[in-house]
C-alpha cells in the first residue's frame, strides 16, 4: 500500500511528524485499493502560507454564514398580518400593517439571496485552488487541509440552510405577497417604500431562488457546473475527483473507529455526514453519468450504509437530500441495491 503512493518509511515518518496536528496517514490498505485513507482535520486545520490568500478570501464569507443561519432559523414570517389584510381588502390600516410587516422581511430574504452569490464566488476560489494541476485530488486535500475544511463548511452551511428553508413556508408566502402588493401599488401609482431595495429584475431572481426546494444547493451545483465550463483547460476529472475524494475521506473517517475517536465533539460527526452528502450531490450534478452509476468513484453503498448506521431519525434530512435532490438516482443505470437502500422504511 505504501509502495502504491510512492512514499518510503523514512519519508512517511518525517511527513507525519511535520503534519502531526493536521494529518494522520494510515498504514493499512482498505478494501478499495484506490480509496483515499487519511484523517482530514475538520476541527483544527490551520492555513499554511500557500493557502493563506484563498483562505482569507473565503473566511470573510464564512464569518457571515452563522449569522445567516441564525436569522433564517428565527424567521417567523408575516402570515397573520397578510391573512388579515387579504380577508379585509377595504381596510387600509390592515393593508398598511401587512406591508409594514413584510418589507423588513423581504430585506432579510434579499440578504440571504445576496449571500448565496457570495458563497458561489467563494466556492469558485476554493475549487480553483483544490483542483489545480499542482497535485492530484488526494494530495490537495492532504496538504491543503484548511481549504478542504472551508469547502466542507460551505457544504455544511448549504445543507443546513436548505433544511431550514424547506420547513418554513412563510418565506415564499411573504415574498409572493410582497410582489403582488408591489404590482398593485404600481398600477395605482402609489409610491412604494422599499421598492428601491428590490427592483423588478432583482425580485424575479430572488423569486426563482426561493422557488427551488433547495436553493443554496442549486446555487452550489450551478456554480460548480459553471466552474467546470469556464475552465475548459482543466480536465473535468480534476473537479469530480476532488468531490469523490472528499466523499470517500468523510466516509472512511466516519466508519473507522480510530478516526472517529479523534473527533472531540459529536457535532463533528454531524458535520462530516452533511459534508459527505453535500459532495455526493455536487458530484452527481457535475459528473456526466452521476454518483450512482457503476463507473462512479464514490462508494454509494458504503456512504448510504454509514448514514443508516447513525442513530434513528438523526439523518432523515440527509437521506431525503439523496432521495430528492440528486439528479441521477432514478436513472436506469442506477444499481437496484442502491435504490432499495434509499427507499423509505
Amino acid at each position: 500500500c505504501l509502495g502504491a503512493v510512492g512514499t518510503s518509511g523514512a519519508q512517511l515518518s518525517a511527513y507525519r511528524y511535520l503534519n502531526m496536528g493536521n494529518l494522520l496517514k494510515v498504514l493499512t490498505c482498505t478494501d478499495l485499493e484506490q480509496e483515499p485513507n487519511f484523517f482530514l482535520d475538520f476541527e483544527n486545520a490551520q492555513p499554511t502560507d500557500a493557502e493563506r490568500e484563498v483562505w482569507d478570501q473565503v473566511d470573510v464569507v464564512l464569518k457571515d454564514a452563522k449569522g445567516i443561519l441564525d436569522e433564517l432559523q428565527a424567521y417567523k414570517g408575516a402570515g397573520q398580518e397578510i391573512r388579515e389584510a387579504i380577508q379585509n381588502p377595504s381596510d387600509e390600516a390592515l393593508q398598511e400593517q401587512a406591508w409594514a410587516a413584510v418589507v423588513p422581511l423581504v430585506g432579510k430574504l434579499k440578504k440571504f439571496y445576496e449571500f448565496s452569490q457570495r458563497l458561489e464566488s467563494a466556492l469558485h476560489s476554493l475549487l480553483g485552488a483544490l483542483t489545480s494541476v499542482t497535485y492530484d485530488p488526494t494530495q490537495h486535500l492532504e496538504r491543503e487541509q484548511a481549504l478542504a475544511k472551508q469547502f466542507a463548511e460551505i457544504l455544511h452551511f448549504t445543507l443546513r440552510f436548505d433544511e431550514l428553508k424547506m420547513t418554513n413556508p412563510a418565506i415564499q408566502n411573504d415574498f409572493s405577497y410582497y410582489r403582488r402588493t408591489l404590482s398593485r401599488m404600481r398600477i395605482n401609482n402609489v409610491p412604494a417604500e422599499g421598492e428601491n431595495e428590490v427592483n423588478n429584475e432583482l425580485a424575479n431572481r430572488i423569486s426563482l431562488f426561493y422557488a427551488d426546494a433547495t436553493p443554496m444547493l442549486k446555487t452550489l451545483s450551478d456554480g460548480t457546473t459553471k466552474f467546470v465550463s469556464e475552465n475548459k483547460n482543466l480536465p473535468i476529472e480534476n473537479t469530480t475527483d476532488c468531490l469523490s475524494t472528499m466523499a470517500t475521506v468523510c466516509k472512511v473517517m466516519l466508519e473507522t473507529p480510530e478516526y472517529r475517536s479523534r473527533f472531540s465533539s459529536e457535532e463533528t460527526v454531524s458535520f462530516c455526514l452533511r459534508v459527505m452528502v453535500g459532495v455526493i450531490i455536487l458530484y452527481d450534478y457535475v459528473h456526466p453519468v452521476g454518483a450512482f452509476a457503476k463507473s462512479s468513484k464514490i462508494d454509494m453503498k458504503g456512504c448510504i450504509k454509514v448514514l443508516k448506521d447513525q442513530p434513528p431519525n438523526s439523518v432523515d434530512g440527509l437521506l431525503n437530500a439523496l432521495r430528492y435532490t440528486t439528479k441521477h438516482l432514478n436513472d436506469e443505470s442506477t444499481n437496484k441495491t442502491i435504490k432499495t437502500m434509499l427507499q423509505k422504511d
